[in-house]
């Protein structure tokens, strides 16, 4: 409890130094003292970052699903805006000497030059200069405002750009991956993997149709929906969920539980898929008619109510003659997957990286952020995602839903 408590200090104290310096460069140095513009602008620097802890917490405290849409938007938005702001503020950081010397040299060169054949006059004073080393107040504003101004444009540019690519949907990719023990008849077998979908309080039922839309028009043989279904509980998402019903693939859809169905009630959940006609794979295997087996198990965030992966169970007891696909969530757990012989691990969880550079910090906590890697005998596959957590934007990591095509080496 007390490391719990010093961490939230110390973030509430990062959040509040950060916000503080936002204020002082968006608003105290481009306004004026006691003006109604440094007024507003000091108002919504305090009303944003509570919006956004309150989208945050709104959820897990159970508020009603009206108030969570309704701080969803602005609180998560100003999250990514804050991040690409604070980003550009800093670079601005370096070109603002740079500007003052150039609009210094500018002025210098605009002034007349009077030439006079009477005594010189008394030099007068050199004016004091000011706290950041310009003698003129003006000169100083302006260069703040042009830095302000730019920084805020990158920021909400940025921003705008990876929101449209959230809410145009996810692109289909195609990925080709050869499997030794796949039979010559299962050689083209067309996987449709989507994760990290993430119905909530921002993405709903009209996200979920745009991704039904576009896995079915590529006539899969087999959905593999591996987990972050959702941010919410079944009552306030299940009407978000239902076109899930009318995915198509002409051996069925399956579905795996990640971490985000922990926090909203993974058995309901799982009950739920289930009437959609989804097949959960809790920790279970399955054998497809084009000859090789498809297990799924839990993800790891279960093992703190007693439930989380079991490898043993899932694949322990199989022909090991067969190629073997997983459904796991987390591709933390590649390694469990190479000792039990797993010949294709598919993922999702990194949503890699989601908003740039923090596809950097994804690669500290997994293995692989996306795309295709080899671990030992075991092929490893992490999609994007198509959708996002938190704010609804992508910035260097576009959404995706993936056509897996399995290749069989007798072809």
């Amino acid at each position: 409890m007390v490391v719990f408590l010093l961490v939230l200090v110390v973030v509430l104290a990062l959040l509040g130094g950060v916000h503080w310096y936002v204020w002082r460069r968006l608003v105290r140095d481009v306004t004026v003292p006691r003006s109604l513009a440094r007024r507003v602008g000091t108002a919504v620097v305090v009303v944003l970052p509570l919006l956004s802890i309150a989208a945050l917490v709104s959820s897990r405290a159970g508020a009603p699903f009206v108030l969570q849409q309704v701080v969803a938007w602005p609180g998560f938005l100003w999250l990514a805006v804050l991040l690409y702001l604070v980003m550009a503020l800093l670079v601005g950081e370096a070109v603002r000497p740079l500007l003052r010397a150039r609009t210094g040299r500018r002025v210098a060169a605009a002034l007349p030059v009077v030439e006079s054949a009477g005594p010189a006059p008394a030099e007068e004073p050199a004016p004091v200069a000011g706290p950041q080393g310009e003698s003129d107040p003006s000169r100083r504003l302006f260069v703040s405002r042009v830095v302000a101004g730019s920084a805020a444009a990158v920021a909400v540019g940025t921003v705008g750009y990876g929101t449209y690519g959230v809410l145009r949907g996810p692109r289909v990719k195609r990925v080709t991956v050869p499997l030794a023990k796949i039979p010559r008849a299962a050689h083209g077998y067309r996987i449709a993997v989507v994760s990290d979908i993430h119905l909530g309080p921002i993405l709903g039922r009209a996200h979920t149709q745009r991704i039904v839309d576009a896995i079915n028009a590529t006539q899969p043989d087999l959905i593999a929906v591996v987990g972050d279904l959702v941010d919410g509980t079944v009552e306030d998402l299940g009407p978000a969920a239902e076109p899930l019903a009318r995915l198509r693939a002409r051996h069925g859809s399956f579905f795996v539980t990640g971490n985000h169905e922990y926090f909203s009630g993974a058995d309901a959940w799982v009950d739920h898929v289930r009437e959609l006609g989804l097949h959960p794979l809790r920790n279970a295997r399955v054998e497809v008619p084009a000859g090789f087996d498809l297990a799924g198990v839990d993800d790891v965030a279960g093992e703190g109510i007693g439930e989380g992966p079991d490898f043993a169970r899932a694949l322990g007891d199989r022909d090991r003659s067969r190629a073997a696909v997983l459904l796991a969530h987390q591709p933390i757990v590649v390694h469990d997957a190479v000792r039990h012989g797993v010949d294709l691990q598919l993922s999702g969880h990194t949503h890699g990286g989601q908003l740039w550079p923090g596809n950097y910090l994804a690669e500290l906590a997994n293995p692989t952020v996306a795309g295709l890697e080899r671990y030992g005998d075991t092929q490893l596959y992490v999609s994007r995602g198509a959708g996002a957590w938190g704010p609804p934007v992508r910035v260097g990591a576009p959404s995706d839903i993936t056509i897996v095509e399995l290749a069989s080496k007798q072809a």
